[in-house]
């Protein structure tokens, strides 16, 4: 009989699925559409690891379920390759981006293809292909015509490395998100999208998304809505006033300084003339550290007097002004209401600096004692004492009370902040999409036409950036000297390309209508197959990619392109893989090439381990030693199929067949992966043990199994002479269209419910002879050990209370009648 030979069965038939376009629906006649899509990767030389691998095989797997569920399923696949990534990359090899994109994208779609991943490559999309880009500078064009793209001066984010600008959620804990590099300051003239005119809508839907809950609360966190009061204080012998925001006013009466951000405008006006040394000291050293660094928990606060006071107009208090770098200029309104006694931050401050500390909310505990100590900072719930009118009030009543007070007596006003920032989106890098904009002297800014685009990203031999602020299109004469499209006179293009996040922010609409040269998408189209059903990706994204989508989304449905406007109706993150217990990174060695697993083993085995590693939103740890059980598996299902003599199907078998079928149903449909390649498991041993097997059970058992591991599948469907058959399918059900008879065109097998049902059998149990409880267990648990019934019984209040504290001295059981358990007395 013929062996199981991975290599030479996966290459015949991933030739022959892509020949006859297996997975390529019809875009227009569809009936029953479903639309499943994974994050598409940004591509490298060095290919794909298995932790890239990971959650395109969860994807597929999922999607592979849906077309046997009898959905026509689109799963697309394509390429981020624009952006810092790639071009950093292509300088760190010295070859130029446009060259270095034709092998990277080679490279990938050959490892997608290895791994068996149903792909419909008629509809592949790559981000720095002029035939996209142009509908990436469409939609920066609507933006602009909206009122939603505008450029101006701004203090933004700079990382020295990559030399260009990065957005907000592009820099964690104070360094490029990219390369690592400490993050810096610079104001420069750059252009974003009104991403803030959405925050609402944003946060709003949060509330009914079927999205994986932590990348929600990143959302939520990210936009940072509060909602609070703007409260002024006249600075002393002067005429200014100093503006602070709070969701606190209640603690008004507890406050005993003012502390402004070094950045503040007020600072240098107001400061003493014997301070000023001091104060432009500080303010110089501030400026020089990141807003992380500046708010890292645990750091010593520092900060200097201003030498001002401000008057708290509820008790005429003077209140001390300083300047502190844990207030940051771009939050809020860049001052702070030092309240010691009840916010941790402000109370350390006052600690360092001998401020004076008083208490005005009481907690549960009663203290109403000074307050010294850290521990006694009362930051939550309790009643409000020493605060004159709102004394006795508890916190949220006095909030209210306060607010309309201070809005009365016009010393404050009700406000709504976020954390939320417009969205930056000019970098000054070359490979990226130009942005389609020029500039006239007489006509001013002036948008490219549509009929014009694309504006193509020329080939620029030094694609290195500057440095300046200023991108290498800026060098380049014949590309940003053009006429201008109003007057006919001489005018300039951008030189800035847009930020990679614009170009991934859309294309899940572009894959549909990939044909098209006339216009982005067909509304039809559109209608029928978005927004998408099933997506899958990294959380780290949160903020990103998935918070921009959204965004774009909502804008193109408010321009009347979408009757949508979220754009994936469930997303679900996928886990990491670590190897041998540890993260995978190229200073450490350990990434993981699957080539040389595939090689060895097969595409199967691999894409059966990385599933059952663990479960798939938390990820696995990948181990040389664990890979080969999976082959074993794999190879004894051959062996089942091929070398098990047939016969008539036993009740057990049916029995165990359809929970089968069940369970995996149901887990394939979580994600839960590793538990439903358990159940197959199982099933194997259970048939195995019988040495025979019935030809539908052994049929269903493939079909089962297909989506894990479709080439083995495939083959062994082949050979058994089942491709020219009907396929199983439910009955009622639409007759599916056969490509080829392939396993893969088959419906998922339907449970028989008859045997699903459990006979439930009553067993007595006594203490000592005396009848104590009646256990009730079905068919499984009859067969189960003494000593686990036993436990069973010992978890009934009804048996354990003559129990406890005795010794069981000997246990008698008659199956599935009576277990009878002799205490000592």
């Amino acid at each position: 009989m013929k062996k199981y030979q991975p290599k030479e069965i996966e290459n015949k038939w991933q030739k022959k699925w892509k020949e006859e376009k297996l997975y390529s629906p019809d875009i227009d006649k569809s009936q029953n559409p479903y639309y499943a899509l994974m994050m598409f990767p940004y591509p490298s030389a060095e290919g794909l690891h298995v932790g890239n691998m990971y959650p395109f095989t969860g994807t597929d797997i999922f999607a592979r379920f849906k077309r046997m569920q009898g959905f026509d399923v689109l799963e697309p696949i394509g390429l981020d390759g624009f952006g810092i990534h790639s071009e950093n990359y292509a300088l760190k090899v010295n070859q130029h981006p446009m060259d270095l994109s034709k092998i990277t994208e080679k490279r990938f779609y050959e490892q997608l293809t290895e791994i068996g991943d149903a792909y419909d490559w008629t509809r592949t999309v790559e981000t720095y292909k002029p035939e996209y880009y142009k509908w990436t500078q469409w939609l920066f064009l609507q933006m602009y015509k909206k009122g939603l793209a505008y450029k101006k001066a701004a203090e933004v984010n700079w990382c020295p490395s990559c030399k260009t600008v990065l957005a907000d959620e592009q820099v964690i804990a104070g360094v490029c998100e990219r390369c690592g590099s400490k993050v810096e300051k610079k104001n420069l003239e750059q252009w974003f999208f009104k991403i803030t005119d959405y925050a609402d809508r944003l946060l709003d839907n949060l509330d009914w998304i079927d999205w994986t809950d932590k990348v929600k609360i990143a959302q939520r966190n990210w936009i940072g809505k509060k909602t609070g009061i703007n409260i002024s204080y006249k600075i002393e012998e002067s005429n200014e006033e100093v503006t602070v925001f709070t969701t606190r006013p209640d603690t008004n009466f507890g406050t005993t300084f003012i502390v402004l951000a070094p950045e503040h405008q007020l600072v240098k006006k107001i400061t003493k003339k014997e301070n000023l040394e001091e104060v432009d000291k500080y303010i110089k050293t501030s400026l020089s550290k990141s807003d992380e660094e500046r708010m890292a928990e645990g750091r010593t606060k520092t900060g200097v007097f201003t030498g001002a006071y401000a008057i708290n107009n509820l008790n005429g208090k003077r209140l001390p002004i300083w300047v502190s770098d844990f207030v940051l200029g771009g939050f809020g309104t860049g001052a702070v209401v030092g309240v010691p006694g009840h916010d941790i931050r402000d109370f350390e401050f006052a600690k360092q600096f001998g401020l004076e500390i008083i208490r005005v909310v009481v907690g549960k505990d009663g203290d109403k004692s000074e307050i010294t100590e850290a521990k006694q900072v009362q930051e939550e719930e309790g009643t409000m004492v020493n605060s004159q009118f709102l004394d006795g009030l508890d916190i949220h009543e006095a909030t209210q009370k306060i607010m309309d007070y201070l809005e009365e007596k016009t010393w404050g006003e009700r406000v709504t902040t976020y954390h939320l920032r417009d969205w930056l989106i000019s970098r000054q890098r070359y490979w990226g999409p130009p942005i389609p904009i020029i500039y006239c002297d007489e006509c001013g800014t002036v948008p490219v036409s549509e009929k014009d685009l694309p504006v193509e990203l020329p080939f620029v031999e030094n694609f290195r950036p500057t440095g300046t602020g200023k991108a290498p299109l800026a060098s380049v004469e014949e590309f940003y000297n053009v006429k201008c499209p109003n007057c006919g006179g001489p005018a300039k293009r951008e030189t800035d390309v847009s930020d990679t996040f614009l170009d991934s922010a859309w294309y899940f609409l572009r894959y549909p209508n990939t044909e098209l040269e006339d216009k982005a998408f067909d509304e039809a189209r559109i209608k029928k197959w978005l927004p998408v059903d099933m997506y899958i990706g990294g959380a780290e994204h949160s903020v990103l990619h998935l918070l921009y989508s959204r965004f774009v989304t909502m804008v193109l449905k408010d321009l009347g392109f979408l009757d949508f406007e979220e754009p994936f109706e469930h997303f679900k993150a996928h886990g990491l893989i670590i190897s041998e217990g540890a993260k995978m990174s190229k200073s450490k060695g350990n990434v993981i090439n699957p080539d040389k697993y595939i090689k060895e083993y097969g595409a199967d085995t691999l894409r059966m381990y990385l599933m059952f590693m663990g479960p798939f939103s938390e990820g696995g740890d990948f181990r040389d030693a664990a890979i080969g059980g999976l082959y074993r598996f794999l190879t004894r299902v051959w062996d089942l199929i091929l070398n098990t003599p047939e016969a008539k199907e036993t009740e057990n078998e049916l029995k165990t067949l359809n929970k089968t079928i069940k369970k995996v149903g149901e887990d394939i449909s979580e994600l839960h992966f590793n538990t439903a390649i358990s159940s197959l498991m199982k099933l194997l041993n259970i048939l195995s043990s019988q040495k025979s097997a019935s030809k539908e059970t052994k049929k269903k058992f493939m079909l089962l199994l297909a989506p894990f591991a479709p080439h083995i599948t495939e083959e062994l469907w082949d050979m058994l002479n089942s491709r020219q058959q009907q396929p199983i399918r439910p009955e009622g059900s639409r007759p599916r269209r056969l490509v080829s008879g392939s396993i893969h065109q088959q419906s998922w097998p339907t449970v028989n419910e008859k045997y699903l049902e459990e006979e439930e059998i009553s067993v007595i149990v006594q203490v000592n002879g005396r009848v104590r409880e009646q256990l009730t267990i079905n068919n499984e648990q009859l067969t189960m050990k003494k000593e686990d019934l036993v436990k069973l019984a010992l978890e009934s209040q009804k048996v354990k209370k003559f129990v406890d504290g005795k010794e069981i001295k000997k246990t008698i059981y008659v199956q599935g009648k009576v277990l009878n358990l002799v205490v000592s007395d």
